[in-house]
């Protein structure tokens, strides 16, 4: 079987789906407008592409089933950071945005063993261009 048709990478990539669904409706209601999801370059990807007000805001989401212990968010480490401050950065070139105000937010969304949502946390700016956490 090849790697991309296993079925765990299916059962991810539904997870991350819910996960991604469930950050949208919870940003929306709180009045951010989703610019785009899961925008993709060379680099990889970001899920969401949102603006609060003037600002651009990069959202990654974490999604996690039924697993006790560091919260989905948790898994944002440096490396992660340091992945989405360059494709941010890349998108913004792209554009032409420049000087735009932007920020690093996270949603974390934890699922039960069902795949239903319990509970969505966001971390407003969750970390900065230089990779730091406020």
């Amino acid at each position: 079987m090849a790697w991309w048709n296993h079925p765990a990478r299916a059962s991810t990539r539904a997870l991350g789906q819910v996960g991604e669904a469930a950050a949208v409706r919870f940003l929306r209601r709180r009045g951010l407008v989703i610019l785009a999801r899961n925008l993709r370059s060379r680099l990889g990807e970001i899920d969401l592409l949102a603006q609060d007000g003037r600002t651009l805001v990069f959202v990654e989401v974490k999604a996690r089933r039924g697993v006790p212990g560091d919260p989905p968010e948790a898994a944002v480490d440096s490396r992660k950071r340091a992945r989405l401050i360059r494709l941010a950065l890349g998108y913004l070139a792209a554009r032409r945005l420049g000087e735009r105000a932007c920020r690093f937010d996270v949603v974390g969304v934890s699922l039960d063993e069902a795949g239903r949502v319990t509970d969505v946390r966001h971390l407003r700016h969750a970390f900065d261009l230089d990779g730091g956490t406020s």
